[in-house]
């Protein structure tokens, strides 16, 4: 395949790479990363959450590459601790990447920026958790201008939403790109930065597919099997599909099936399979992907039954026909990798 990595398939076998996960957000939420699952949940900080992720619980999942965020939380009712302006989101941005940085020079992680980085690291079977920076969310950039900062520190995928952003709408906050937001994307699909449509809007969307950046969906499930706009549409997947883009598959219960927020309805595995599979047949097997969001806000007691800690992801596998397996947990994150990061 023109693009595809030369990878050692035989070292890769049984591995996985994540689309999504928030690994700076729960270290700086007060999560020891580097310790045992068990020993994190012996005394966890975060209340509410049973906490599923880990390095060395990735390590034992054998996770090889995976996409962390920059998340800024904004401040609401929920979360008063939150940022109210450009400057508090970007001083939380700028602190999870310094705890990124940290992990790295205590040799737990590896920051990926470059294709033929990516592919080295893929096969050095001995070498730390690779993490390729992903911003959610893009108030921590101050406009367009300021995008270059960002690129030069790392940062590949930017979803300009999460909720309503100063440049999009996003989930539960209908809208379009706003002007700065054009300017944003304008830029980086000039500077060859991947637009992350997990969680914009559909005008916004639409607005950022006419501007032409590459586009991916690191976290997002079949709206036609759940409805809202925080899932994609059929012609949201075939537009991403049309730029050489891959979608990761979500872990969050009520991103499954249709639920209320509070649901601790543990839905079945076979409840995610049926959104690759619809995905499968829009836009093939080699674009269905894993974007897990383990502890992105939610913990064990919101994850399909049988997914109690991260090591058992691999049980959804079982639930895809065998012969795209593989391809579900690496081969299409690290296809798109090597070709376009």
């Amino acid at each position: 395949m023109p693009g595809a990595p030369r990878l050692d398939s035989h070292g890769m076998e049984h591995c996985l790479i994540d689309g999504h996960l928030d690994l700076a957000m729960n270290a700086l939420d007060g999560r020891d990363l580097t310790l045992s699952l068990d020993a994190l949940r012996a005394a966890d900080p975060v209340p509410h959450q049973t906490a599923t992720v880990t390095l060395p619980e990735l390590r034992d999942a054998r996770v090889r590459v995976c996409f962390g965020t920059l998340f800024a939380l904004p401040r609401s009712a929920d979360t008063p601790g939150g940022y109210a302006d450009h400057a508090g989101a970007r001083a939380q941005a700028l602190a999870q990447l310094d705890e990124y940085h940290r992990l790295q020079e205590a040799g737990h992680l590896t920051l990926l920026s470059s294709a033929a980085g990516v592919s080295a690291h893929l096969n050095a079977p001995d070498a730390p958790l690779g993490v390729i920076l992903l911003m959610e969310g893009a108030d921590p950039i101050r406009d367009a201008d300021d995008l270059p900062f960002w690129v030069e520190r790392g940062v590949r995928v930017i979803g300009p939403a999460w909720g309503r952003t100063h440049y999009a709408g996003g989930t539960d906050a209908p809208g379009p790109l706003t002007p700065a937001g054009v300017d944003l994307v304008t830029a980086m699909r000039d500077l060859n930065v991947t637009l992350d449509a997990s969680h914009l809007d559909d005008h916004a969307f639409w607005d950022a597919a006419q501007i032409g950046p590459r586009l991916i969906a690191t976290h997002a499930n079949s709206r036609a099997l759940v409805p809202g706009n925080r899932h994609l549409t059929d012609d949201m997947a075939l537009a991403i599909a049309s730029t050489d883009g891959v979608i990761g598959l979500v872990l969050l219960n009520r991103f499954i099936r249709p639920l209320p927020e509070a649901s601790l309805e543990r839905v079945p595995l076979a409840a995610l399979a049926d959104h690759a599979r619809h995905y499968a047949n829009l836009i093939g097997w080699d674009r269905v992907a894993l974007g897990t969001d383990l502890d992105g806000g939610f913990g064990a007691e919101k994850t399909p039954a049988g997914i109690d800690r991260y090591a058992h992801v691999p049980r959804i596998l079982d639930e895809l026909p065998a012969g795209v397996r593989q391809s579900v947990a690496w081969r299409n994150w690290a296809r798109w990798l090597t070709t376009h990061l």
